[in-house]
């Protein structure tokens, strides 16, 4: 696959998707958010991919919206303002909601400054690796915006409400060690391990139970919102859908076998 604003490499089962504008921080123009739309969906389809990786060609993740970019879309001709709500709905939200309900692992590998909807890039992943030298950014206040693109969601469950506050009203970068003490990151790791981190990460997960990755992604997503009760219904079902599966068998025959299972992600 060849995308214009994306780098785009499978390799073992894993799906690394490199932000490719260097230049602009990979800030999001109108290509940018198109491609991911299309990388994402061919990826969801593709079962050669088990696990993806999400990260930035140059010194940033992801700067958010590029600012410099002349409106397009609904409300946006030429001399006219963009419709922010039409980037939100047509752009922006459908990546959100894809990143959280793909069946399968993604990482953000932040290997720089995360700002803005790039930060919610970043946080609608499932884990995320930062590099010591990264920082994350709320961007919107700066500009006189709200926090978007998921942000408002992520932010009071990552960090409860006080912290999310702070940080969403006075546009103060978030140092790694911050980020990683308030949950907001899994792991941080020195600029220059990054890429090794990532890869042993995702190496783990494109070998693992890849369809008992999607379930325990949509549960966990579903306990933050769901009564007691309508988590334990839910776990009969799809421990018994888990219980159908090849790998299922596999990793019962492995167990008694006494080796290591060889998941197929089925």
């Amino acid at each position: 696959m060849t995308f214009e604003t994306l780098l785009y490499d499978l390799q073992d089962g894993v799906l690394t998707i490199t932000l490719n504008r260097p230049d602009s921080f990979n800030a999001c123009n109108e290509q940018l958010t198109s491609d991911l739309q299309a990388a994402f969906k061919t990826a969801e389809e593709d079962d050669k991919v088990r696990c993806i990786v999400l990260t930035g060609a140059g010194r940033a993740f992801c700067s958010g919206q590029d600012l410099k970019e002349a409106p397009t879309g609904a409300d946006g001709g030429d001399g006219e303002r963009r419709s922010l709500a039409d980037s939100l709905r047509r752009r922006y939200n459908p990546i959100i909601r894809t990143l959280r309900s793909i069946p399968k692992p993604v990482i953000a590998g932040i290997n720089g400054a995360a700002a803005g909807a790039g930060l919610s890039l970043a946080l609608a992943c499932d884990v995320r690796i930062m590099s010591e030298r990264a920082k994350l950014v709320e961007a919107f206040i700066g500009i006189a915006l709200v926090p978007d693109s998921g942000a408002s969601y992520f932010y009071t469950r990552m960090m409860g409400y006080a912290r999310a506050f702070e940080f969403a009203t006075l546009n103060k970068p978030m140092s790694a060690e911050d980020a990683l003490r308030l949950g907001m990151v899994n792991q941080v790791v020195a600029a220059d391990v990054l890429p090794a981190a990532l890869q042993n990460l995702a190496r783990t997960y494109a070998n693992g139970p890849t369809q008992s990755y999607g379930f325990v992604k949509h549960m966990l997503q579903r306990g933050e919102v769901e009564s007691l009760d309508s988590i334990l219904d839910m776990e009969v079902d799809y421990q018994q859908r888990a219980g159908q599966s090849s790998d299922y068998r596999e990793g019962v025959q492995a167990f008694i076998e006494k080796r290591r299972p060889n998941f197929q992600g089925k």
